[in-house]
């Protein structure tokens, strides 16, 4: 039987091969589980991965358009960015829907954890759902050159459905409420 509190993994020797503000790359020599010799790549975030649906009384919600470098494609999204490990996640995730969106909201709920791409990297995300919610101006970083648009949410699911959208959190964070909706425990 496995042991869920057992690494199988032993680490003979890491290198940090890259970082930066927001990342770093480190490559680890290791025994796999099989016993066998090889290589293992991780990069490290430096911040908490946030996402916001933010839900109106109306259940629409507001979808933010970006051109993702990574990809090197246009993507639609909810809300996102990142908050320092220091500082509680809530207060990051309020200033990002500020600054993408102009919202403020006055109801705040945890909705889900998720880890991104857990297997290069320790990325942890959390997505909350924002309601009460107030229009202001919107506050984007230098690097950000953002669209937004409101749209039911059911046409969000649809275009989860339809891989429209095609982003992780976003995803995760539009099928939870989809489900939370059906089964009417939307806080």
């Amino acid at each position: 039987m496995i042991n869920e509190d057992t690494n199988p993994w032993k680490v003979l020797s890491q290198n940090e091969v890259y970082t930066n503000p927001w990342i770093n790359v480190t490559e680890y020599k290791v025994l796999n589980p099989s016993g066998g010799n090889g290589i293992y790549g991780k990069v490290h975030f430096k911040n908490f991965a946030l996402g916001i649906i933010a839900l109106d009384e109306d259940l629409h919600i507001w979808l933010v358009g970006q051109f993702r470098f990574a990809l090197n494609q246009y993507s639609w999204e909810i809300p996102e960015g990142g908050g320092p490990l220091g500082i509680n996640p809530l207060e990051s995730a309020k200033r990002e829907l500020l600054e993408e969106t102009g919202l403020t909201a006055s109801n705040w709920t945890e909705l889900q954890h998720i880890h991104l791409s857990n297997s290069v990297s320790d990325e942890f995300g959390i997505i909350y759902l924002a309601r009460g919610l107030q229009l202001g101006q919107a506050e984007p970083e230098e690097t950000e050159e953002l669209q937004l648009k409101r749209v039911p949410f059911e046409q969000a699911y649809q275009m989860v459905l339809d891989n429209r959208i095609t982003d992780s959190m976003s995803i995760a964070a539009i099928l939870k409420v989809k489900i939370l909706l059906l089964e009417n425990k939307l806080a």
